[in-house]
């Protein structure tokens, strides 16, 4: 099998670094590449940024809206982030900005048919260039790979919620 390239981020690995370390810039690197070329393809296809992508994701997945500190929360962005996406979505016509019936404090947005209808469009497109760019892997090899990340989720999860013992 032939050594991936390295270049980018796997630029930075030496022959001695930690297992660990090359694994991590190996995963990294993936990542990031498939990331730039969606953001590309987006920006190209439908003048829409990955960050307002997963924005309307979001919302589309929670039919009845979100809080906007929930939002940013499952963003992992700043509540102004969301406050200026919002307020832009606002103006296009993709999204309602309504108070929280629950709290009076709060407010709630929401996909209007025309939000819910561009961010479909975009979806199905964008199903399609992950299929694409997996394409080149074998089903197997996917299944595989799945699996193995799955793990390594779950032991990060373990090992990053999973207090330490102070020793005296």
């Amino acid at each position: 099998m032939d050594a991936p390239v390295r270049s980018g981020l796997e630029a930075r690995i030496a022959p001695d670094d930690h297992q660990a370390l090359r694994l991590w810039l190996r995963l990294l690197s993936c990542s990031t590449e498939i990331e730039n070329e969606i953001r590309k393809r987006l920006r190209t296809e439908f003048g829409m940024t990955l960050s307002r992508f997963d924005y309307l994701a979001q919302l589309h997945r929670m039919p009845e809206g979100l809080r906007m500190s929930e939002l940013s929360r499952r963003l992992m962005v700043t509540g102004g982030s969301v406050t200026g996406l919002t307020d832009e979505l606002v103006k296009e016509g993709h999204v309602l900005r309504e108070g929280d019936p629950h709290d009076r404090r709060s407010q709630r947005v929401r996909l209007t048919p025309e939000g819910r209808q561009a961010f479909e469009a975009a979806a199905g497109v964008h199903e399609q260039w992950v299929v694409e760019l997996f394409a080149g892997m074998p089903a197997g090899d996917r299944r595989q790979l799945l699996d193995l990340l799955g793990r390594l989720r779950s032991q990060l999860s373990t090992a990053l919620h999973t207090p330490t013992e102070k020793k005296p």
